[in-house]
């Protein structure tokens, strides 16, 4: 910071004095204050990170402003009236001024916005995340159109599409402005239009890693867009992926890649106030099949017995044992024959409670413990008596991609599951009823059935670990709610 009066010889350094000597020990230039994230200036001199922001907007304003540069007079001039409110006014906020600040994007149906606890906010980061065909694409596209709509249902600001594996595909945008009643009724003059859709492909990591660092802040600045959507998050980072991917240095610079790219981010929603929407991939999860080992299992402090763990041949144990032990009965166990398949103790209770095989149950969306019996209304109960229980293999078991690195970023994970569905179950009657993903592919009557649950977020409480959630189907017009009708055991 030596070089700092060189360059700008009336810059008020008084009010800098607690974070210019550290950044002097940390041979911070100048020049650093402009480039470099203040996040990692902050970590280089270990100072708070919104003095260091502060510090720098501080910096780049005088530049500017000895430049002559539009604007740059009046942004230096609220740091040199107010040098103390401007990283703090944000802190000082009543409840009640924040819940007026409140905006949220809809989907256009009161149960699904029920779900989110009203929508899609503005000012976080939301994940959304299942396997592929399970509907992420189709629910980001509605909310590219939804967003332009005016409160409550959306933002009445632009929005941005980021693809990192295929085009904004503009003919399902138009299909569901012709088709959505709601789309339809609308005013020309208040419909969405695909002119006010940005579109960017960022077809590896260092082309978005320019895309959201300079031009993304141009485009939320000129434009006041209101929602950012990235489909998918996980794409450029899995292809990126090697041979040597798996080595610890690898490890560490992806995670901190990571934390970056969710610092960039809720940066963007808290200073432009816009909501941004990721959706993620998974990858395959499979169940465990054999017990702990026995360090483990002592941790836990129980140990099941060991005829249990490796049976021994018919008559072997009357040879080999003392006399002792073949006279005294075995251990008794607490008998499990009469429980049901939803009674049995799960499978992540072999876990400790801290470790992450049982958190991820929690975090993930799919839980590997068994679900309880179907609550669905629409069947017949005795639909659930025949319904077996669904096994580990059955439940098709998913983890988020990017690992729990990523987790810590956001602040909502929607879950989108997909079943099979060979009861014939229908939903709505109208011509658009059926499924538009799996258009071709219904054979001998098979459709899909989508569910959606909220894994966690912060404004409200989630779905449950062993809910499944609400349904919803994907038609002509977007998403919706599945509304079921009675169902008899002839359909099956």
């Amino acid at each position: 910071m030596t070089d700092l009066l060189h360059t700008l010889p009336d810059f008020p350094t008084k009010l800098y004095t607690h974070l210019i000597p550290s950044l002097e020990k940390s041979l911070v230039t100048t020049t650093d204050l402009v480039t470099l994230e203040p996040l990692e200036i902050a970590r280089r001199a270990h100072l708070p990170l919104l003095d260091v922001k502060r510090l720098s907007r501080h910096v780049l304003a005088s530049l500017q402003s000895e430049l002559g540069l539009h604007g740059a007079a009046e942004a230096l001039r609220e740091y040199e009236d107010r040098p103390n409110d401007l990283y703090t006014s944000s802190l000082r906020q009543s409840g009640s001024a924040i819940a007026n600040k409140w905006s949220t994007i809809s989907t256009l149906d009161p149960t699904l916005d029920a779900v989110f606890g009203g929508g899609i906010p503005t000012g976080f980061i939301t994940e959304v995340t299942g396997e592929s065909g399970a509907g992420k694409t189709q629910f980001l596209l509605s909310l590219l159109l939804i967003a332009q709509l005016p409160p409550p249902n959306g933002l009445s600001r632009p929005t941005v599409y980021i693809s990192t594996e295929h085009p904004l595909p503009t003919p399902r945008l138009t299909q569901i402005l012709r088709t959505h009643p709601h789309l339809v009724s609308l005013r020309p003059h208040r419909k969405p239009s695909l002119s006010r859709i940005f579109s960017i492909q960022t077809p590896d990591l260092e082309s978005q890693d320019h895309i959201l660092t300079y031009q993304v802040p141009v485009l939320l600045t000129r434009h006041n867009v209101g929602l950012v959507v990235i489909d998918s998050i996980a794409a450029n980072y899995r292809a990126e992926r090697s041979a040597t991917s798996s080595s610890g240095a690898a490890l560490g610079l992806r995670s901190s890649q990571l934390i970056k790219l969710g610092h960039q981010f809720r940066s963007f929603a808290r200073e432009y106030d816009c909501a941004i929407v990721v959706s993620n991939q998974v990858a395959d999860r499979f169940s465990p099949t054999s017990p702990p080992p026995p360090q483990l299992r002592q941790q836990m402090g129980s140990s099941p017995p060991p005829h249990s763990l490796s049976p021994s041949p018919p008559h072997a144990g009357t040879m080999m044992q003392p006399l002792d032990a073949a006279i005294m009965p075995p251990p008794q166990t607490p008998p499990t024959s009469h429980l049901t398949p939803y009674q049995q103790p799960p499978s992540s209770s072999i876990y400790p409670p801290l470790s992450l095989d049982h958190q991820q149950n929690f975090f993930t969306g799919w839980s590997s413990a068994p679900p309880p019996p179907s609550s669905n209304p629409s069947l017949p109960p005795t639909l659930h008596h025949h319904q077996p229980a669904p096994t580990h293999g059955d439940r098709n078991l998913k983890t988020p991609a990017l690992g729990l690195v990523w987790t810590n970023q956001i602040a909502c994970r929607i879950a989108l599951t997909k079943e099979r569905n060979f009861l014939g179950i229908t939903g709505h009657g109208d011509t658009g009823r059926r499924d538009v993903a799996e258009k071709g592919d219904d054979r001998g009557g098979l459709l899909w059935r989508r569910y959606m649950k909220v894994v966690f977020a912060a404004w409200g409480p989630s779905t449950g670990v062993m809910d499944k959630g609400v349904e919803f189907e994907i038609w002509d017009g977007g998403m919706r709610r599945v509304e079921r009708g009675s169902v008899s055991p002839d359909d099956i």
